[in-house]
C-alpha cells in the first residue's frame, strides 16, 4: 500500500535522525553568580585550607566534595596547607531541590482511513486531499508532569588572618537528574571557571557530558577528577 511506503520512509527519516543526534555533543549548562573582592597576590601566596562547620567535621560526603573543588582549585595555582599556615580558608556549602514541572506537547493519532475519501467537503468536492484536513496524524495536547532536579554549590574563600571574605560565588544547575554526586564535577568546574571573575557577574558555563558514559568521571572517596577539559567549557555572558 502507498501509505505502507509511506510509514516505512518515514521510520527510516527518524531512525537515522535519531542516529544524528545521537552523535551530538550534549551540554550540562549552569548559571554562575560571583562576589569578588580578590586582589590577586602571587601563587605562593595561594595556600588554603577547608574550612568546616561541626556537623561537617566527619563527613564523608563532605571530604568527597572538598576533593572535587581542590581539583578545580588547583587549576589556578591553589595549593592546600595545614590550618595554621594557610592564607586562605575554603568553605564550601551545596544543596538538592526537587520541583515538579508540567509541559503541554502535540498529541498525534494514525488515520486508519487511508482514503481515496474526501473530507470536509461531501463526494470529494474540492476537499483537502486522502487525509483530511490535518494529514494522516492528527489531535490535541497531553499535558505532562515531570521532576526537576535544581543542584547547587557554593565556594566562599576568605582571608585566614583578617576573616575577611575574598570571594564568593555560587553555581546552579536544573535537569532530570537528580543524583548530586553526578552533578557535582560539573558544578565545581563551572563555580571556578575563568577565576577570578569580577564583582557581581552573572553568567551561564556550558560543559560538554563524558560521551563514552554520559557522565562525569567517577567520584570515589577523597579521590575526584573533573568532569572535562577546561578547553570545552562554554561561557555565555
Amino acid at each position: 500500500m502507498k501509505l505502507d511506503r509511506w510509514t516505512r520512509q518515514a521510520a527510516l527519516m527518524l531512525t537515522a535522525l535519531a542516529t544524528l543526534l545521537a552523535g551530538c555533543t550534549s551540554y550540562v549548562t549552569t548559571q554562575v553568580t560571583a562576589f569578588s573582592n580578590w586582589e590577586g597576590g602571587s601563587d605562593a601566596s595561594r595556600t588554603y585550607a577547608f574550612e568546616r562547620n561541626p556537623s561537617q567535621q566527619n563527613s564523608l560526603e563532605d571530604s568527597t566534595y572538598e576533593q572535587v573543588v581542590a581539583n578545580e582549585l588547583a587549576t589556578h595555582a591553589f595549593t592546600q596547607a595545614d590550618l595554621q599556615h594557610a592564607h586562605y580558608l575554603v568553605a564550601i556549602a551545596y544543596g538538592t531541590r526537587s520541583d515538579m514541572a508540567v509541559s503541554s506537547t502535540p498529541a498525534y493519532y494514525y488515520d486508519p482511513w487511508p482514503g481515496p475519501y474526501y473530507w470536509g467537503r461531501p463526494y470529494g468536492w474540492g476537499g483537502w486531499g486522502p487525509w483530511g484536513p490535518y494529514g494522516p496524524y492528527g489531535g490535541g495536547y497531553v499535558t505532562q508532569s515531570y521532576p526537576v532536579f535544581t543542584h547547587t554549590l557554593g565556594i566562599r574563600i576568605t582571608d585566614r588572618a583578617s576573616g575577611k571574605e575574598v570571594y564568593n560565588v555560587t553555581a546552579r544547575s536544573s535537569g532530570d537528574e537528580p543524583s548530586l554526586v553526578y552533578a557535582m564535577p560539573y558544578l565545581a568546574r563551572s563555580a571556578l571557571a575563568d577565576f577570578p571573575l569580577g564583582n557581581g557577574v552573572v553568567r551561564t558555563v556550558k560543559l560538554p557530558v563524558d560521551q563514552q558514559s554520559g557522565a562525569p568521571n567517577e567520584v570515589a572517596a577523597g579521590v575526584a577528577a573533573p568532569a572535562a577539559p577546561a578547553s570545552g567549557a562554554k561561557t555565555v555572558q
